[in-house]
Formats: structure tokens, sequence, C-alpha cells
């Protein structure tokens, strides 16, 4: 079995089991080898951090499929957690969504997300967000599906229906994507613990969360209504920008590396960078 196969069916133990975890949000492989080190259940990595740690840009779909999955098999490599990925729109319609199934498959996920979000941003949508109609979105499911290789690949359909129309129309969304085969639906911005009940009664497959409501947090209840993981945002990554900053502005501003606070030990980074594989390696082979 490939450390693929191995991981995708740990992932998909996840979704059969009865339990809701919250995922590590990672975007590097050293972010994925500290998730692993405190022992997360697995990794989320998401097209707005792939353009912040990639491009250095704002979540506007600047980002190529080649680039998203390039930095998603880094990740991979660095760790052996399962990777769920939140591929956005697939990058294009759903000729190019059976083709960025078929390169992430490649490039080692557990999972990923194709969204019903129209995406680039049109021309005139003065920056609001619209969903594509339903019977476009299905085209792109199926498309998912058929560019899957490995069927231990977990294919989610992802909307925001909740949040940007109505639950009413997150539920017909997240019926015809589950009738159009997908694994799982994965559920963005859902306004309330009652929306998140009404939705989840009408859904037969697992539900993926990416925010919510503060008191949705609690995973005894998610996993109730058939929850298996819930994101909690991206705070590693802008707690991550904010400690750079401010060590490169101490050490601009004179502050010598001896007194420079808040650095990872010595034993930390031997752990999370694998020093004693590599060492032992070295000694064998070199």
């Amino acid at each position: 079995m490939s450390r693929w196969s191995r991981r995708r069916k740990r992932f998909r133990e996840i979704l059969q089991t009865r339990d809701c975890v919250y995922p590590a949000s990672v975007y590097d492989p050293i972010s994925a080898s500290i998730a692993e080190h405190l022992g997360y259940e697995m990794g989320m990595y998401a097209g707005s951090l792939a353009s912040l740690a990639v491009l250095a840009a704002p979540d506007l779909i600047l980002l190529t499929l080649t680039e998203f999955a390039e930095q998603a098999y880094r990740i991979g490599r660095a760790s052996e957690l399962p990777l769920f990925a939140d591929a956005d729109h697939g990058y294009g319609n759903a000729l190019n969504v059976r083709r960025t199934v078929e390169e992430l498959e490649a490039a080692g996920l557990a999972g990923l997300a194709i969204e019903d979000t129209d995406l680039p941003q049109p021309f005139g949508s003065g920056g609001k967000a619209a969903l594509l109609s339903i019977e476009e979105g299905v085209g792109k499911m199926r498309a998912a599906l058929a560019g899957r290789a490995d069927p231990d690949l977990v294919i989610a359909g992802r909307t925001s229906a909740a949040q940007l129309t109505s639950v009413e129309d997150a539920i017909a969304r997240s019926k015809a994507y589950v009738a159009a085969g997908v694994d799982a639906i994965f559920l963005v911005g859902v306004p309330s613990r009652q929306a998140l009940e009404t939705i989840a009664g009408e859904i037969s497959v697992p539900l993926l969360l990416g925010g919510g409501a503060r008191d949705m947090r609690d995973p005894p209840w998610l996993a109730a209504q058939g929850a298996r993981f819930l994101l909690r945002g991206h705070d590693t990554f802008t707690a991550s920008v904010q400690a750079i900053h401010d060590t490169m502005k101490a050490l601009r501003d004179g502050v010598e590396p001896e007194d420079i606070t808040g650095k990872a030990s010595s034993d930390l980074m031997r752990a999370i960078t694998r020093a004693e594989d590599y060492a032992r390696q070295g000694k064998d082979w070199l």
C-alpha cells in the first residue's frame, strides 16, 4: 500500500467515525510537520493560504493549479498527516475540474473539495460573492468524480449557500451534489446551530465545516449532526506573519540576535525537521 493510500484510508476512517475533529490549518512543509508533532488527526490546506504562502497575495484566485498542486506535494512529503484541500472552483469550468482532481490526486491528497462559487469574480461583481447555478455545480461534481482514479480519494462538494443565499438553497445544492456521487458536503459559513441542524437533517453523507458561529464549536454536538471536522480558521498563518514581522523589526531596530524572544528551541527544531532521522541516514549512507 502506498503512503498516499494509507493516508486516504485514515481520512475515510475519520469520515466514518462518530467523532468530529479540528484539523490543523497547514500551508507549507514546516507547518504540516508541526501539526503532526502535536498529534493532529489531519491537515487542512486552503487555496487562500496557498496564495499567501506561494505568492504573498490575497485570496483572489491568482494562484495556478500547478502551484497549488506542487505545494500540496511538498506538504505531503513532510508529514504523514492525511491532507484535505479546499481546491476552490477547480481552476476553471468542469473540464478544468477533472484535471484539478487528477493533479491533486497525484500530489498525494487524501481528499479535496470543489465549490460552487462563481470564481474568479466576474467583471462588474463589485467584489460580491455569487454562486453558480445548481446545474453547473452538479457538472463540476460529476467531472471531479470522473477525474478520480483512486476510489479512496475523498471528493466533497462545497457550498457557501447557507451564508450567501439561504439554508433552503444550501440543502437543495447539497442534495444535488450527493445525488451526483460526492462523498461529503463541505459547508462554509453556516450561521447558527439551528441552521446546521436543519441542513444535517436532510443530508445523508458526512458534513465538513469551514467556520461557523462560535457556539457551534462543540465537538460532541457537531458529531451528532454528522459533522466530521470543523476548521477553526487560519490563525496559524497570521500568527506566523506577526512573529516574523516582529522579529525582523526588532533586528532592524538594533536588538541583538541573542536577545530575541519567542524562538523555537533547538529540541523543537530538531523534532520538526526530523534531524535524528537525517543524522542516522547520514551515518548509514555517508
